[in-house]
């Protein structure tokens, strides 16, 4: 059984799945998911588009969804009985329900920790009782988990095996053109787009007045519904490109990416392109989150390096004239921009070698021949 409880989560997942097959083609998966892992050849049990939140209040108004689908997950541990685990990032479901696989004797494995480093530390305990393996994408991971005993192995980051060097394609016909290209990244669900993409309309509208030619395209993720991007981008003054599924290339030819927090300024990191990191949440997640959160940067890409190599606003500082001033900095400074490049390639550099799926399965085989 597996389970994937968000949109990045269902693509490792996959990856994992296939590098579990190559080693045994006998293997069968069940589980919680979206698309790729249903592609992987996962029966799909609760479609994991339906539980994906952002925050506490955005978890609160799915409580009745998110606990329909415990309910279901906890149905088929109970009755189908696999003899593995696995589950990635998405804790507060996914601990509730290793607790009943370790009730039930099934070895559980834990792909991708969630960040316990940086928030709410004391659900290692939880871990330690009901997790036989941990699995981890990051090198500072391994001692936090070594430190209070709990079983750990780093593979690397999954990223490192889909995304393809810079420079290494076709410059895509569709980017081509003269002067910056600015690549707006809103975030992976309707409500973070709703929440973000606005002020970056009316930032790329104040770019265009102070530099002549600068160009604007969002990479309209298969998670959003494109209509809205559309209708928040035409209400703005600068013209913009609509892509959908077109991250990688955007990634690749963009000077400078203004971008939500999350998993894509890994992929921004490893790509090498600049950027800002803007996070706003709710009112009461942000509330709960300063209160509890431990780490000095909200970026994966400043966490990773251990300090701040791109800058971050965060909820109050999310405005159209804060972000613009960041980004006219950075584009008038060609030293920076190259500054900032190089840091981005050490911090993809510390991510470890390619080859993180297959290392994962090789945990997960080991746990399967325990059985």
């Amino acid at each position: 059984m597996i389970i994937a409880g968000e949109a990045s989560g269902d693509l490792h997942g996959a990856n994992l799945v296939r590098a579990m097959r190559s080693l045994n083609p006998d293997l069968s998966f069940f589980g919680i998911g979206g698309n790729a892992l249903g592609e992987a050849g996962v029966q799909i049990k609760v479609d994991n588009s339906k539980i994906a939140v952002v925050g506490l209040s955005e978890a609160l108004s799915k409580l009745k969804i998110l606990l329909s689908a415990l309910r279901i997950a906890k149905e088929n541990l109970k009755r189908i009985r696999p003899d593995l685990l696995i589950v990635i990032d998405f804790p507060d479901f996914n601990l509730r329900v290793a607790t009943v696989a370790k009730k039930l004797g099934i070895p559980v494995m834990y792909y991708i920790s969630p960040q316990i480093w940086a928030w709410r530390t004391g659900r290692v305990k939880k871990i330690k009782k009901v997790v036989d393996h941990m699995v981890v994408i990051f090198p500072f991971e391994v001692d936090f988990y070594k430190k209070r005993n709990v079983p750990v192995t780093f593979v690397g980051h999954p990223l490192l095996d889909s995304m393809r060097p810079r420079g290494t394609h076709e410059k895509a016909e569709d980017l081509r053109g003269n002067g910056f290209l600015v690549g707006l990244l809103p975030g992976s669900r309707n409500e973070e787009v709703t929440r973000l993409l606005p002020t970056m309309v009316k930032t790329a509208a104040i770019l265009s007045e102070r530099i002549p030619g600068i160009r604007f395209a969002i990479p309209a993720a298969s998670s959003v519904d494109r209509t809205l991007v559309e209708t928040i981008a035409q209400e703005g003054a600068a013209k913009f490109l609509v892509l959908s599924d077109r991250l990688r290339d955007i990634l690749d030819e963009a000077t400078l990416l203004i971008t939500a927090s999350g998993t894509v300024t890994l992929e921004a990191a490893i790509a090498g392109t600049p950027m800002i990191i803007v996070y706003k949440v709710s009112g009461l997640s942000y509330w709960v989150g300063k209160r509890l959160i431990r780490v000095k940067h909200i970026g994966l890409a400043n966490l990773v390096a251990g300090r701040s190599i791109v800058p971050e606003l965060i909820q109050h500082e999310v405005s159209a004239e804060k972000i613009a001033h960041q980004a006219l900095r950075i584009l008038r400074d060609e030293n920076k921009l190259a500054e900032m490049r190089h840091e981005l390639r050490r911090v993809a550099q510390s991510l470890g070698p390619a080859g993180a799926s297959k290392r994962a399965a090789e945990v997960a085989m080991r746990l399967l021949s325990r059985q």
